[in-house]
């Protein structure tokens, strides 16, 4: 399997001493970026720009042809978008200095500690990164639309929010940088890392574990996996996740439950891009990209103590919020209807018809477990069901109602209403005043329920209801 290249560029380096070349080639690739390209002939650099895609090149400063000083200047004035370090034999401030008026992100001496130009790299990746992500985000905006929608296929949803976190993954889906999902229990946080892995088209697996209740040790072995002797029963060395989703996406999910020693070791991979196995000294390249989940607010945790601000900050690089299924209540026609079909075709039944009152009584309801409570709330009906129609009693009992020959599927009827010719009229506002009470009864007092069953809004109907209550309901 071809490894997946990091960054999603290509790093052009160039310098007239092969040697160096080959040295720098093997310290970044140790780093895990792979993506490069060398050249020795500062002549060849613009053949170079014009069909590969390079986001970075690292310049060597002194060179026969074209100096890196003329090299920078071209490379400024054709292809601005593009990061350049310069590097140079010398330290010299003056030449530093109008190297980065000239344009360039940075300068380092090559005889200069090595970390300080890696950690330089490493920036000027991750902002080449940031730009590319914030294009491709200006142009989901623009063209409002979906270039992978078939990656979304598993989500049942047409609300505005989350057409919108659809775009953003799309806009971020090439980035190796984590993405942070949060949400209610419930809401589809895992269908959502799975369709950003899906967007992402890395070569990889998606690897999932649920990190909540792992202590430290468990943690890193399930994690980093163990060289043979590591521990007591440790015959034969295993490989952790991080090594099994390799060239893929590893998904942490119930983030916010991490000890504190388990953060430590997760901001360690994060930053540095490697790990150790139990056991083991030497350091391993974590090849996967990280998406993390919490139904809690790390915000909150990190301000009381109880989650690391550092690893909070890393890992909200890119996030996403899925809102709860009472703020998009609009789905729950859809999501009825999908997980009646899959729930009839799981326990080998025919889908019976749906009552016409159900979808406004399920509207109506909190729904505190999101799509996992509406989805276990049909299957338990068409497990119990045996009428050509689904029965209401189960959803009723599931969401705290007593079930009441009042509360039953409304029949149009084509049928004139008829009144005591022997008594008057009532008024409009009697009417009123008696729909009102009938929706109120139907809903078993449930204001949002009952303003659901006449169409008004709930504020409406508290207004109305709070008239009758002080005796003004003709006002």
């Amino acid at each position: 399997m071809t490894a997946t290249p990091h960054p999603g560029f290509s790093i052009l380096l160039v310098d007239d001493e092969p040697a160096f070349l080959h040295s720098l080639s093997l310290t970044l690739e140790r780093q895990g970026i792979t993506n490069l390209l060398r050249c020795d002939d500062s002549r060849q650099v613009s053949t170079l720009m014009q069909h590969q895609h390079i986001g970075l090149v690292i310049l060597d400063l002194t060179m026969p042809h074209l100096s890196g000083r003329e090299v920078l200047s071209w490379l400024r004035e054709e292809y601005p978008e593009v990061n350049v370090i310069i590097l140079s034999g010398l330290n010299q401030v003056e030449t530093a200095v109008d190297c980065l008026r000239m344009g360039a992100f940075d300068y380092f001496v090559k005889t200069a500690e090595q970390d300080r130009l890696l950690e330089g790299i490493k920036r000027a990746i991750q902002m080449q990164e940031l730009r590319q992500e914030n294009q491709a985000l200006r142009q989901v905006v623009l063209h409002d639309t979906l270039q992978q929608p078939e990656c979304f296929e598993s989500i049942i949803t047409t609300h505005p929010s989350m057409w919108a976190v659809f775009q953003y993954l799309e806009s971020v889906a090439r980035s190796r940088q984590p993405i942070l999902i949060s949400g209610e229990s419930g809401v589809g946080k895992e269908l959502i890392a799975r369709a950003a892995h899906a967007v992402s088209q890395r070569r990889g697996p998606l690897v999932t574990v649920n990190v909540a209740g792992l202590d430290d040790n468990v943690f890193a072995d399930t994690l980093f996996g163990h060289q043979r002797g590591a521990f007591t029963g440790a015959d034969k060395a295993r490989p952790g996740l991080v090594e099994q989703a390799a060239e893929g996406t590893l998904f942490l999910d119930e983030i916010g439950d991490l000890s504190p020693a388990s953060q430590v070791k997760l901001l360690r991979l994060l930053q540095e891009g490697e790990y150790y196995p139990l056991g083991s000294d030497r350091a391993k390249q974590c090849r996967a990209r990280v998406i993390v989940a919490t139904h809690q607010d790390l915000s909150a945790r990190q301000s009381e103590g109880r989650f690391r601000k550092d690893l909070y900050y890393r890992l909200r690089t890119h996030q996403v919020h899925i809102p709860p299924l009472r703020e998009r209540r609009e789905d729950i026609p859809l999501l009825l209807e999908h997980f009646l079909t899959l729930a009839a075709d799981d326990l080998g039944r025919n889908a019976p018809a749906l009552p016409q009152t159900l979808a406004t009584l399920l509207q109506g309801y909190s729904f505190p477990g999101n799509i996992r409570e509406l989805r276990a709330m049909v299957y338990d009906a068409i497990s119990q069901n045996r009428n050509a129609t689904l029965e209401l009693d189960t959803f009723l009992q599931a969401m705290g109602v007593e079930p009441s020959p009042l509360i039953a599927p409304v029949t149009l009827r084509k049928t004139a209403v008829y009144f005591d010719p022997d008594q008057p009229l009532p008024s409009l506002q009697g009417i009123t005043d008696l729909l009102v009470e009938e929706a109120m009864q139907r809903a078993n007092r449930n204001q949002s329920l009952a303003a659901r069953l006449i169409g008004v809004s709930q504020p409406a109907l508290s207004k109305r209801l709070k008239k009758q209550r002080d005796g003004d309901g003709d006002a």
